[in-house]
């Protein structure tokens, strides 16, 4: 049987701060995406409470293109009035259509919103 290592995607760090934005009210996040998959290019960004329900926010781009190898730096933004909900940033990989075989593995990495690990 023939086992190979499987690579998943890096977001940094771990448990991010929270700080305020140029908008009233809005409040952001940044974070750190590296890619450490050869055939995956994109990832979706997303916010999730305790639940993983999914909540609104915005950023320059909810899927970010990015190469093998590659860091890129993105925020996220929310309304102050959903930070007792929001808990979590997730980025998913997002796997191409023409690249769908049973090798090919999707992974979801998660921050948690806070500042400080449990």
């Amino acid at each position: 049987m023939l086992w190979e290592c499987v690579y998943a995607h890096e977001q940094t760090p771990a448990y991010p701060k929270i700080v305020p934005s140029h908008v009233n009210g809005v409040v952001k996040v940044q974070l750190q995406l590296l890619n450490r998959r050869k055939e995956i290019n994109y990832y979706e960004i997303g916010l999730f409470g305790k639940n993983f329900d999914e909540l609104d926010f915005t950023t320059q781009n909810k899927i970010i293109k990015i190469g093998y190898g590659e860091k890129t730096d993105f925020d996220v933004y929310l309304r102050k009035s959903d930070l007792d909900k929001a808990v979590y940033i997730c980025t998913a990989s997002k796997i191409l259509k023409s690249n769908k075989s049973r090798a090919v593995v999707s992974s979801i990495v998660c921050s948690k919103l806070g500042g400080e690990p449990l």
